[in-house]
């Protein structure tokens, strides 16, 4: 899937949509999701133009997947989440319902947030 530099990620990116930020670096943005799914639930995505997690795993360079890593446990921390626990989520494609095709995490906290997906 080709990159969509419309996609509304790129859009914020671009300061055309405005969002509540909660951390910035060189490689990276993270802010509060508009439709909050949990009392925190933050998306981190990185600058570059990366459809998905394996988009950013194949084509980033090092140092902007090791700036990606790090950024999501400084906005966990920044949050207060480390002591409780909070959740890293990342969609990839339509069956797992992915929105935005722009490479992103969630961080979900703030609350006892129980299984992900039911025992079979």
């Amino acid at each position: 899937m080709a990159y969509d530099r419309n996609n509304i990620f790129a859009r914020i990116l671009r300061s055309e949509i405005p969002c509540q930020k909660v951390y910035e670096d060189v490689h990276v943005l993270a802010f509060s999701d508009i439709r909050p799914q949990a009392p925190v639930h933050v998306l981190v995505i990185p600058k570059g133009e990366y459809v998905s997690l394996d988009d950013f795993a194949a084509k980033a360079p090092a140092a902007e997947q090791a700036a990606f890593v790090a950024a999501v446990g400084k906005v966990a921390r920044q949050l207060g989440l480390t002591e409780a626990g909070y959740r890293v989520l990342a969609n990839h494609g339509a069956d797992a319902g992915q929105e935005v095709p722009h490479f992103h995490v969630h961080i979900f906290g703030g609350k006892r947030l129980g299984r992900m997906l039911p025992r079979e």
